[in-house]
């Protein structure tokens, strides 16, 4: 590898919105909302949504305004560390990396669990079960091939990322679209109202659906991430973390309202794939077709960014000798952090192949784990605001009681899921183990890049 320490700039604006925004709509929410409507009522997880979208505004003007500060690879990285030091940099970077791992790591099997239901023949052969799910061989070759495509995408470059992102965001936003348009028109208020069950206490549903929305809602952070490789103005990207949020969260309520307003969102919460069938069983299959086009892309757009993202988080702690340097070089063609790339697809196949068993596994980790992230950065902005207040970027808090409310309650819900026995609790003992393990696995690669520099 070259010694060359300088990143490719080749994102456009528009790539950077749709890394951001596309970065946060996945897959998985527009076929698992009938498991979510059956325990937390439509309005438990849509409210929700929208609850979790208000805190992930309030937490993002603190990544807007260090973004324009600290334009470089890495993003939260380097906002720690430059706010704490190395130990700074080390956690907000490692629950973050942890947080995009558990989510690409289920993109890994839901890829080929989306094609199964077209082609039901890749759900057949031998099988291997994982928390009570069967996943077959087949599956899972196929979910590694799909893995390594976008590998191939990421490893030669962000420019390349950039134009492949922009054309499935556009898809998707057009497919939303017509959703959202059919849906409203064509549907009825009755069906979605009352938004909860009859017994169910509304408050506590709403709460509890905050974490695994926070999971899908998370992505966005990758616009800081990558800001060293953009050729937008530094003073612009704030801006755009905003906007995207404010895009995919617009993006996920409005496609899953109008699920719920086509058809009764009570007969829908029995269903297997969520919006997908309720859109069929409503009279409209090819809206249904279209809401699992839409899962498809949302996986794609999620996929790419997140899997540019971790890399550029293991490339910058390794740059701030948090872990090994030898994950800082920079490939003398792409001019990407080549190592880093391979190190991320060889932590996302080694969790992959858990399955879609691990579905909660991965959304209660990852919820956890960016609840801490975007927690923590609020205090990164504080505490550089102290050390350096002549630093001003292109965006401004004018005060940081936003942000500070944001990161408060961010730590507080990922505190409360720490907390045995209650209906926020990770579960027992399986998500405590997983969480355990990665922080381990942290401490030891920090304390031996210390020995070694």
């Amino acid at each position: 590898m070259s010694g060359d320490k300088s990143l490719k700039q080749g994102i456009s604006t528009l790539g950077l919105i749709s890394l951001g925004a596309g970065g946060v709509i996945g897959s998985s929410w527009i076929y698992t909302n009938s498991q979510f409507f059956n325990k937390y009522g439509a309005g438990g997880e849509i409210f929700g949504l929208l609850a979790a979208a208000v805190l992930a505004v309030f937490v993002s003007l603190s990544f807007a305004e260090l973004s324009t500060i600290y334009p470089k690879a890495g993003g939260e990285v380097v906002y720690g560390f430059e706010a704490f030091g190395k130990k700074g940099g080390l956690f907000a970077g490692w629950a973050l990396l942890g947080a995009y791992l558990s989510a690409l790591a289920f993109y890994v099997t839901a890829s080929s669990f989306l094609l199964g239901e077209i082609f039901p023949q890749i759900a057949t052969g031998p099988a291997y079960t994982f928390a009570g799910v069967k996943v077959h061989f087949s599956e899972l070759a196929l979910g590694v091939l799909i893995t390594l495509v976008i590998f191939a995408v990421n490893y030669l470059g962000a420019e390349l990322t950039s134009r492949v992102q922009i054309v499935l965001f556009v898809l998707l936003v057009l497919l939303g679209l017509t959703l959202v348009v059919v849906g409203f028109t064509h549907g009825h208020a009755s069906n979605f109202t009352p938004a909860f069950y009859e017994h169910q206490a509304k408050t506590p549903a709403i709460f509890r659906f905050i974490l695994p929305a926070m999971t899908f809602l998370t992505g966005w952070e990758s616009i800081g991430i990558l800001a060293e490789e953009v050729k937008t103005p530094a003073r612009k990207i704030g801006l755009i973390i905003v906007l995207a949020i404010f895009i995919a969260a617009a993006y996920y309520i409005l496609v899953l309202l109008s699920s719920a307003w086509v058809y009764p969102w009570k007969e829908t919460a029995q269903m297997q794939m969520g919006s997908i069938d309720a859109f069929k069983a409503a009279g409209f299959p090819h809206l249904g077709t279209i809401a699992f086009i839409i899962s498809f892309l949302g996986l794609g757009t999620s996929f790419l960014t997140l899997f540019s993202a971790a890399p550029r988080l293991i490339y910058s702690l390794a740059e701030k000798e948090i872990l090994p340097q030898y994950f800082a070089a920079i490939h003398p063609k792409y001019k990407t952090p080549a190592r880093a790339v391979v190190l991320t697809l060889v932590l996302v196949l080694g969790l992959g192949w858990m399955g879609k068993g691990a579905l909660t596994y991965f959304l209660d980790i990852g919820g956890f784990l960016t609840a801490l992230a975007w927690g923590v950065n609020a205090f990164n902005l504080a505490a550089i605001r102290r050390k350096h207040p002549e630093l001003k970027g292109g965006f401004r808090n004018r005060h940081l009681a936003l942000p500070l409310l944001g990161g408060v309650i961010a730590i507080v819900i990922a505190c409360a899921t720490l907390y045995p026995g209650t209906a926020v609790s990770l579960v027992w003992p399986y998500e405590y183990v997983v969480l355990g393990i990665w922080i381990v696995i942290g401490l030891a690669a920090y304390f031996s890049s210390k020995k070694d520099s």
